[in-house]
């Protein structure tokens, strides 16, 4: 099962709340700052400049459809190499 890498820019994030609106189950707006980032369990680190996830195929489109809608391109969403 092919699996994705999510990445958000938490310092180009303008706290809109739109990928979290399009896309509730992998991203939420979080933090003393409510920047986005990417949610349990698919989060696999956070601080206050990246939030990074790996996602299931499942929500790619999901995750594609959030970072296309980010005003400022905070979000990249790529294959993972499975190895």
């Amino acid at each position: 099962m092919a699996r994705y890498k999510v990445v958000v820019d938490r310092e180009k994030c303008l706290s809109c709340g739109a990928a979290p609106a399009l896309c509730p189950d992998v991203f939420e707006l979080a933090g003393p700052d409510m920047k986005n980032k990417v949610k349990a369990p698919y989060e696999t680190s956070t601080d206050e400049k990246t939030s990074t996830g790996i996602i299931p195929e499942k929500l790619l489109d999901c995750a594609r459809n959030a970072a296309e809608s980010c005003p400022v391109q905070a979000i990249s969403v790529e294959p993972l190499e499975e190895g």
